[in-house]
């Protein structure tokens, strides 16, 4: 049956709500382009640029861009390290209490993040886990693990059994199979998770908001919110550093953009 076509009607408001979801990221450029004062004194276009607001946002908010960077990548490499071997033994292997673990890692994606924050920053405080890296990389991994588990689970219940027995005949252990037959084939998967572990890491401000009170560790997020505050005058600093601040994640998500729509589906088909 052929597919009906679709009139012009429906691609010019296509393009036009397009245009109106990608205005604020325009505005943005085009205002980091243009010489400090008011963004509303801006031109609408940068005819003569000036990258002295990307001079003061790699000066002021560099040390913030690093720090977020560390906390991502570490949250995606804690993150993937615990979810795929969780989610390989609740897809592969008979565990007693399977569905109900699962259900208790779907429930925890209920869980409010401020109620979490309020938790861990108690026990931060007793722990002497505030104010560092691997406090808000444990922090946002509460919230990338569950995501991953249920993606790599998902995914995983798809492999055909039989080429896991076919690594058992030759002699590979259930620890070699799964790190030499199960993580190359779920690879779309895993690059998914880790994507929007990353995503979810990098644009966290609640949890940099609760957990640091010092600017010795202070992600990116909580730069640009102190930012706007001091710098009401100088708006192309501000929104440079938030145009550099959605470069890393811009840049991944065009990398991995063919791997995430086969591992969130991929599970799905079987």
């Amino acid at each position: 049956m052929r597919a009906p076509k679709r009139g012009r009607p429906s691609t010019i408001i296509g393009i036009v709500l397009l245009g109106l979801m990608l205005f604020p990221v325009y505005w943005m450029v085009n205002v980091s382009l243009q010489p400090a004062g008011s963004a509303l004194r801006g031109s609408w276009f940068p005819f003569h640029p000036d990258v002295s607001g990307y001079a003061t946002a790699i000066r002021d908010q560099g040390r913030n861009l690093v720090t977020s960077l560390v906390v991502a990548l570490g949250s995606v490499l804690l993150s993937l390290a615990l979810a795929a071997p969780a989610a390989y033994a609740l897809a592969q292997l008979r565990v007693r209490g399977a569905d109900l673990v699962l259900f208790g890692v779907l429930v925890t994606q209920m869980v409010p993040s401020i109620v979490v924050a309020n938790a861990l920053y108690s026990a931060y405080n007793d722990l002497g886990l505030l104010n560092s890296y691997l406090g808000l990389v444990l922090a946002d991994s509460t919230t990338g693990v569950p995501f991953a588990i249920i993606v790599l689970r998902s995914f995983m219940q798809g492999i055909p059994q039989e080429i896991i027995e076919a690594a058992r005949v030759d002699g590979a252990g259930r620890l070699r199979a799964f790190r030499s037959v199960v993580l190359p084939v779920s690879a779309n998967s895993l690059i998914t998770a880790a994507l929007f572990t990353f995503l979810f890491t990098w644009s966290d401000f609640l949890f940099a908001l609760t957990l640091t009170t010092t600017p010795t560790v202070r992600p990116i997020t909580l730069g640009i919110y102190e930012y706007i505050g001091a710098h009401t005058n100088q708006w192309n600093a501000t929104m440079a550093t938030a145009v550099l601040a959605s470069v890393p994640a811009a840049v991944l998500l065009g990398l991995a953009q063919r791997h995430v729509a086969p591992g969130v589906t991929g599970g799905a088909i079987k």
